[in-house]
């Protein structure tokens, strides 16, 4: 009795060799065993945690970026890039959002979870929009500080987005010092704009775009504060009437590009990193690369894949096959 199963079983395999129908039916029904019967996987990946600050002031509308073969503005291409990087960041992650203009950060939410909150993080990024600021002024520097601080009181890193451009100029001494310690808190500071000056677009009170800045509607040098070194040398120089010279000054401040030099001195100062960003593909990398390592255990269902080729078995047997030997006896008979 033993040896005659054997035989059959023998002969059962030896069928299901020749036989794709068979082979096919039986790694459905082995496959759809397995999805059914597999638990599910704990990994330990690293999630990140960061506040980000957006400078939403009027140098960010320079358009010196490209998307889909039309000019883009740093603004929309920082949109994009948080948008990318929110939908790319691992579950367990948290993002919070903040707006930059003049010299303070005001605080729209705190850090909450990329996959459960994903909606309205995408929406609060999407509605991101230069016509926030309360301000034109942006100190760049004295924003950074405070951002710093901010992101330390909520116990995440940041990550500053900004082109570096400070209206009105720095004066003759630079920025103001930082007075917190550096490398307390995590980030990194994302350069955005083209190494080449461009034309910084204007409005006016209703939101028209009305042109670009001319070199006589903005200052070109900060004239508070003791003046810079080479104010003798200047035409017109008193040191009590003109201390600065007597005629105005003149500049590039009204075309605009990453300030990048200024952006690393920033970042050195601060223990911050820091990054250009190219594209709006370019900010999970950086950010993830700066950030603290926070372990987060996940479970992973790995159960659709047996089942994906399951179905595959079932879609070839019940659909290719039957089609394969229609396509033979139409052959056949020519």
């Amino acid at each position: 009795m033993t040896g005659r199963l054997a035989a059959i079983l023998r002969a059962g395999l030896r069928r299901l060799r020749s036989d794709p129908h068979g082979r096919l039916l039986a790694g459905a029904a082995l496959l759809t065993g397995l999805a059914l019967a597999m638990p599910p996987v704990a990994l330990t990946r690293s999630r990140v945690e960061a506040l980000v600050v957006v400078d939403i002031t009027g140098s960010m509308n320079t358009r010196d970026y490209a998307r889909d073969g039309r000019p883009a503005s740093r603004l929309e291409i920082t949109k994009a890039a948080l948008r990318w990087m929110a939908a790319d960041l691992p579950c367990g992650s948290r993002l919070g959002l903040a707006l930059f203009s003049e010299r303070r950060v005001f605080l729209l939410f705190e850090p909450v979870e990329v996959c459960a909150d994903f909606a309205p993080l995408d929406g609060a990024i999407a509605g991101l929009d230069w016509r926030m600021a309360w301000d034109g002024d942006s100190r760049i520097a004295a924003g950074l500080h405070r951002a710093i601080a901010l992101a330390g009181e909520l116990g995440s890193d940041l990550a500053f987005v900004t082109d570096g451009h400070e209206a009105p100029p720095l004066p003759a001494g630079g920025p103001p010092p930082f007075e917190g310690r550096a490398g307390a808190v995590r980030g990194v500071i994302l350069g955005t704009g083209g190494y080449g000056l461009s034309p910084i677009p204007r409005y006016d009170d209703r939101g028209r775009e009305t042109g670009f800045y001319g070199p006589g509607d903005v200052p070109h040098e900060n004239r508070f504060g003791p003046p810079p070194p080479d104010a003798e040398t200047r035409e017109g120089y008193n040191p009590r009437n003109a201390p600065y010279g007597a005629l105005p000054a003149e500049g590039s401040e009204h075309l605009s590009s990453v300030r990048e030099a200024y952006l690393r001195r920033l970042a050195g100062e601060t223990g911050l990193a820091y990054a250009h960003l190219a594209g709006p593909d370019g900010l999970a990398e950086p950010v993830t690369a700066a950030a603290t390592p926070r372990p987060v255990r996940a479970v992973v269902d790995l159960r659709p894949i047996p089942g994906a080729l399951a179905l595959a078995c079932l879609v070839a047997l019940y659909g290719l096959l039957p089609w394969r030997d229609r396509r033979r006896l139409q052959y056949g008979k020519v």
